[in-house]
């Protein structure tokens, strides 16, 4: 089990395990090139089917918003526990876990391409309801069907889902924001950091399929807070 989430004020101390984290999903996320996650997402690089994503916003810029105004209180956070399943009901969510780790290459690996209804969390991080940013990311389409998170762009500020742990209980998440970023301009310090309340961030592909970098050019992430 990895030591406690350091307090606000260790911020700048952060373990090397989270370091660790935060370079691989900074190499994960940030570039286009390579096998990296922004990529496999995807599926397998022919391009996703027509009917492939909901509705969307416009981009966001990439300068980090205000906090936004009457945010939810949140709760005292949980002890660790694997997260065994993720609930949406907005957007009909209802997907299993699998863990997910860092390569040979320090990138993380994503979820199995050919599951269209599953979720992965970075299992060595924070587990969804400890204190801390907890990571998870799903597939928003493959070359054949939608993914698990093609409606992810459909959540709102307000909306709620559950994450049901391995102790049996649930933890309970509030929609804070949502924003895209572009994959070259992706704000690692700002989706990754340690947080001192229990945070997560749902993450998947967005934007435009780019069929010559066989990649889309965005990433859809969105901010909860455990309540």
């Amino acid at each position: 089990m990895p030591a406690s989430p350091p307090s606000p004020l260790e911020t700048d101390q952060a373990s090397p395990m989270r370091r660790r984290l935060r370079a691989a999903m900074t190499a994960v996320f940030w570039s286009g090139a390579g096998l990296l996650l922004v990529a496999t997402l995807m599926g397998g690089g022919e391009g996703p089917p027509d009917d492939a994503h909901g509705p969307r916003a416009a981009s966001a810029a990439s300068a980090a918003p205000s906090a936004p105004a009457h945010r939810e209180p949140a709760a005292e956070h949980l002890p660790r526990s694997k997260p065994k399943r993720l609930l949406i009901p907005d957007i009909g969510v209802d997907a299993p876990f699998t863990d997910l780790a860092i390569d040979s290459k320090g990138r993380l690996e994503p979820p199995p391409p050919h599951d269209t209804n599953l979720v992965g969390w970075y299992a060595k991080g924070v587990s969804p309801g400890e204190r801390g940013t907890a990571i998870i990311a799903g597939h928003v389409d493959t070359t054949t069907s939608p993914a698990v998170f093609v409606r992810l762009s459909e959540l709102e500020k307000g909306d709620r889902f559950r994450v049901l742990r391995a102790d049996g209980s649930k933890a309970t998440f509030v929609v804070d924001e949502k924003e895209y970023f572009e994959k070259d301009d992706f704000p690692d310090e700002r989706v990754y950091a340690d947080t001192p309340d229990a945070q997560v961030r749902l993450i998947t592909c967005a934007g435009e399929y780019d069929r010559a970098a066989k990649d889309y050019t965005e990433n859809l992430v969105v901010f909860a807070h455990l309540v």
